[in-house]
C-alpha cells in the first residue's frame, strides 16, 4: 500500500483493474515519490502474446475511465517479463 494525495492506494486493485485491459497480460505496480502527492503509481506491465504496445496517454485515459483518479498510474513500463521469484511472486523491490 502506498499513500496518494491521502487516499490510501492498493497496488493489488490497480494491477487487478489493468489486466483486464485487452493488450495487458500482467501489471505490477508500485509508489514512486512525489513531492505534491506524496507518492504516485507506476505501472509495470507484459503485453499479452500479439498485441501492439498502447501509447502511455492511451492507457492512461483508458486508467481514467475504470478508476478513481487517485488510483490511476502516472507512468507505465512494458517489460517483456516481470521479475519473479522462484515461488512465481513479482519481486517489486527489482521495479524499484
Amino acid at each position: 500500500m502506498f499513500i496518494s494525495g491521502g487516499f490510501n492506494v492498493y497496488p493489488a486493485e490497480i494491477e487487478a483493474m489493468l489486466a483486464t485491459h485487452p493488450a495487458i497480460a500482467q501489471a505490477a505496480v508500485i509508489g514512486i515519490a512525489d513531492e505534491r502527492m506524496g507518492e504516485l503509481g507506476k505501472a509495470f506491465i507484459v503485453l499479452r502474446a500479439g498485441a501492439q504496445a498502447p501509447e502511455e496517454a492511451a492507457l492512461i485515459a483508458w486508467s481514467r475511465e475504470n478508476m478513481a483518479n487517485y488510483k490511476v498510474p502516472r507512468a507505465f513500463v512494458i517489460l517483456p517479463e516481470l521479475p519473479k521469484n522462484a515461488a512465481g511472486k513479482v519481486l517489486k523491490t527489482e521495479l524499484r
